[in-house]
């Protein structure tokens, strides 16, 4: 009989104990479901990176530091544009120290393909050539083709000498002229078609392709081309600010837009996805917006993110 006031005394403790286990438990368990409910679009994207780049820490952007106000360095020699500025607000919500590897920008699919980068973001536009790995003709270039999460809407223009001493207007007017351009760009492939039509007018369109853009709009200053050929918020940027605006001006209307894309390999499609989540955000949170009045070109503002769809 003496033992049952001890049996009980320890019964009643192991009762105790369990039910503070289970009060604890269902205040853990609370405790994570207001957790998960508290869980940010943040912290879902930030979730949601592929873990070797999480791991890394570190985001590395291939682009060609030689295309204002898109890309360029600043006074300060540090990148500077659109394209670095939205590199870093990704990289910032993304959780992801970025780092910029300045690339020609005939290297940029190249390099993404050969991993020397983890995205190309530099003023690419998203076209089924890039996507497919094909020329213009549907031939195999013998270089993989890229996803793109486009992010901004470019149109080309023509850039000529302030004044437009040839009163060039239209591609048509640049039939038996000298046009100076970057090689590899959209402007390089439209202006192989408008040559084939000048050709067959029996006036023949002269291109000189160059590694940058710098040097291809030094052709134009010094008279050997008659004009330029630029996305329109680089054409813009230049008239405006080459020699205070004395140099050059924008002819003529814009011309076959399509969007900027950042560029992934075909094998990333989670990192795809998770930039366009995370450049939803910002277009959302209204960062985007802040960046491109930066550079003043919101009239390119994409409204959403919009995975491979250039035409």
């Amino acid at each position: 009989m003496h033992h049952h006031p001890h049996a009980r005394q320890h019964h009643r403790r192991s009762v105790q104990t369990g039910a503070a286990l289970t009060v604890a438990a269902a205040l853990l368990l609370a405790g994570c479901a207001g957790q998960g409910a508290a869980r940010t679009p943040q912290d879902e994207a930030r979730a949601a990176v592929p873990q070797a780049l999480r791991s890394a820490g570190v985001l590395r952007v291939g682009t060609d530091l030689n295309y204002p106000p898109v890309e360029f360095r600043g006074p300060d020699g540090k990148p500077a544009g659109l394209d670095p500025d939205l590199a870093n607000a990704l990289g910032d919500l993304l959780g992801l120290r970025v780092e910029i590897v300045d690339t020609p920008f005939d290297k940029l699919i190249p390099g993404l393909n050969d991993k020397q980068f983890d995205i190309a973001m530099s003023a690419l536009s998203d076209v089924p050539q890039r996507r497919d790995g094909t020329d213009d003709a549907g031939k195999p270039t013998g270089q993989a083709g890229v996803d793109f999460v486009d992010y901004f809407i470019a149109g080309t223009s023509i850039l000529v000498p302030k004044g437009n001493p040839k009163g060039v207007r239209t591609l048509e007017d640049l039939c038996g002229t000298t046009i100076a351009l970057q090689r590899g760009t959209t402007q390089d492939e439209l202006l192989g078609r408008q040559a084939a039509a000048c050709a067959r007018l029996g006036k023949p369109l002269q291109i000189h392709r160059f590694d940058s853009d710098a040097e291809a709009l030094a052709e134009v200053a010094s008279g050997k081309a008659v004009a330029g050929f630029n996305d329109y918020p680089v054409a813009a940027y230049a008239a405006k600010t080459t020699d205070g605006g004395n140099r050059f001006q924008v002819a003529g209307a814009q011309s076959q837009s399509s969007p900027y894309g950042i560029a992934t390999a075909k094998s990333e499609t989670a990192l795809r996805d998770v930039l366009a989540t995370a450049l939803n955000q910002l277009i959302r949170n209204g960062e985007y917006g802040k960046i491109l009045a930066k550079w003043d070109i919101a009239d390119g503002a994409a409204q959403t993110a919009v995975v491979n769809g250039g035409l």
